[in-house]
Order: C-alpha cells, then sequence, then structure tokens
C-alpha cells in the first residue's frame, strides 16, 4: 500500500495513543501530512516525535466544540490542503457510572455518549463544514465497535453499546446526505482491542474464544491500519456508507464463558 495516501492531508482525532497513533504512523508511511489531537500534552509531544516531520500534534478535547475546527485550520495552515478526517476519540465510560442497566447512573449515560458520540458529532460537522467550504470531496471515517450491534454478557456497559451504535446511524444518515458533494462517510467496527480498560481474566478467556482469528486472541492497535489507509485514499472512491467490521470471527462465532 506504499503512497496510497501521497499528497494527503488528514486529521486524525484521537490520534495521539492506541488506535489513533498506529493508524497515523500508517498514513504518514504510505505518504500523508498528519495532524493528531489528543488530551494529553506529553503524548502530543511523543506522537509527533514518533511520526516526524510530515505530522503535527495538537492539545485538545474533543467534546470542546472548537477542538476538530482548529485541528482542520492547523492542517490547511501547514499542509495546504484538508482531505480526510480518521475519529477515533472515544472509550470507556464506566468510570463515570456506565453499565448494566439497573447500575447506570445518569452522570454515566451522559457522560458516555459526549465521549463517543457528540465528540464524533463535532468532529465530523467541522469536516464536513470545511470540505463543502472548500468545494471540495474528501473522506470522514469513524469508529464504531462490535459492542454496538454485537452485545455479549461480559460487556454489560448499556451507554458505551448505545453511542457505538448511534455512531454507525449517524454515519450512514451523513453518508446518504453528502454522496453528490463527492464527501463519503464510512466506518470502522472493531472487536476487543488489548489494553481495553473493561478486560478481566474472565472476560479475556471469552474474548479469545470469540475472536478465533489468528489463534484466538484480542486485537491489535495495528489490526485496522490497513483498512484506515483504504478509506482515507482514493481506491476507496466509490464506496459511502458502509461499516466494515474488523473483530477476528466476533460478529460470527460463539464465545464461551
Amino acid at each position: 500500500m506504499t503512497n496510497w495516501l501521497a499528497n494527503k492531508s488528514i486529521v486524525v482525532i484521537g490520534g495521539t495513543t492506541g488506535l489513533g497513533l498506529s493508524a497515523a504512523a500508517a498514513f504518514v508511511k504510505n505518504g500523508a501530512n498528519i495532524v493528531v489531537v489528543g488530551r494529553n500534552p506529553e503524548n502530543c509531544l511523543v506522537a509527533e516525535l514518533q511520526l516526524g516531520s510530515n505530522s503535527r500534534a495538537k492539545q485538545g478535547d474533543a467534546t470542546h466544540p472548537q477542538t476538530a475546527l482548529d485541528a482542520i485550520q492547523l492542517c490547511i495552515r501547514e499542509f495546504g490542503s484538508f482531505d480526510g478526517l480518521y475519529h477515533v476519540a472515544g472509550g470507556s465510560g464506566q468510570q463515570f457510572g456506565d453499565g448494566p442497566l439497573h447500575n447506570l447512573s445518569l452522570d454515566g449515560w451522559n457522560k458516555t455518549l459526549d465521549l463517543n458520540l457528540t465528540s464524533l458529532m463535532l468532529s465530523n460537522q467541522a469536516a464536513i463544514r470545511t470540505f463543502l467550504g472548500m468545494n471540495k470531496g474528501g473522506s470522514i471515517l469513524n469508529m464504531s465497535s462490535v459492542l454496538g450491534f454485537s452485545p455479549a454478557l461480559p460487556f454489560p456497559n448499556h451507554a458505551y453499546a448505545t453511542a457505538k451504535s448511534a455512531v454507525i446511524g449517524f454515519s450512514k444518515s451523513i453518508a446518504a446526505s453528502y454522496a453528490s458533494k463527492n464527501i463519503r462517510v464510512n466506518v470502522l467496527a472493531p472487536g476487543i482491542i488489548a489494553g481495553a480498560e473493561n478486560i478481566t481474566d474472565q472476560s479475556e478467556k471469552f474474548v479469545t474464544s470469540k475472536q478465533p482469528l489468528d489463534g484466538g486472541r484480542l486485537g491489535s492497535v495495528s489490526d485496522l491500519d490497513g483498512a484506515a489507509v483504504y478509506f482515507m485514499s482514493d481506491n476507496s472512491r466509490f464506496a459511502t456508507g458502509q461499516v466494515l467490521t474488523i473483530d477476528g470471527g466476533w460478529d460470527v462465532a460463539d464465545g464461551q464463558y
């Protein structure tokens, strides 16, 4: 896939660690200029050093309305263009009170939706407005999860599942609205990734049986890189409103409790 992204300038929201950083490195390897956004200033510095001269890192909270717009404007100033947005930012809301419905707090519900859904709406809105203002097409790639449509008992975090399910509906809706403008919107839905906050020894045993590919394992942050490069590239120019599940077989396998 070398140079699939030559002359592309891409913003990665949640791009200073984990899935986002791994994808950003793959983008750079394929010729792209990158702006990565993260909340932690130290992670921003490390990411910029790791990604090299074709990257810029910006500290910001994805739930704040100005964060994505500022990152897109930085991308245009530094690299002369804006061609794609990859929204990875999100995560577990357990620390806020997400969980099974009988224990779910209103604060946990609201904060989990803000973290995973409102942040994504804001970044997508900023990207759409920019593409329209520049009178050009572009690619938006959003992050969902298999838990949004294929739940499992070891992961009863209902606000998180709701948000990740809503990402799919939202993405398909805006894909339909802006296809005539040559703006593509697609979704990646990973399985359970190593390092997830709510993995226990018992749930890891279940996941490795539910994700039987490659010997049965938790997902790696690099497992999504190839798909992310594809959707950011012109090789996906005739694909929009699609959900690509990269889950090691989760959705078609029976896990063992």
